[in-house]
């Protein structure tokens, strides 16, 4: 357990002259998020495989591909529901054990058992579990 938390403070404590991208999962493995850093901005893509309960916002008409899965981000304004197909693959991304808190790239990453939470600079964030997702 202490390798896999000294990984994961590692990895979010990667500069983008170490990594541009890199990736982690909670312990269960249904959310699993990308983090993208350039010189002037970042990004933050998280997904969970498995979900219930209504989509914190209504489906687009346009969108014909899954809905309520994906979360994205940048480090300065609102997140955003993504209209995308939703990869099932579960595994090959670092863990971020249950109660340990990263800072990175412009967010700020709680991971617990009760789900994900993540805000970027600006307060915009949202919260992901099996039962329920927010975006705020």
């Amino acid at each position: 357990m202490f390798i896999r938390y000294a990984i994961f403070a590692i990895m979010l404590g990667a500069s983008a002259a170490h990594a541009d991208v890199w990736t982690f999962e909670t312990p269960s493995e249904n959310i699993q998020c990308v983090v993208g850093e350039g010189p002037d901005s970042s990004d933050l893509t998280c997904t969970i495989i498995e979900r219930g309960g209504i989509p914190p916002l209504p489906k687009p008409a346009t969108c014909t591909s899954d809905w309520g899965h994906t979360f994205f981000m940048t480090d300065r304004g609102p997140a955003e529901i993504l209209c995308q197909q939703t990869s099932r693959d579960k595994g090959g991304f670092d863990r971020a054990d249950y109660g340990v808190t990263g800072e990175f790239g412009g967010f700020t990453c709680f991971s617990s058992r009760k789900g994900l939470r993540c805000e970027n600079l600006d307060g915009h964030g949202f919260f992901l579990s099996r039962r329920r997702q927010e975006v705020f």
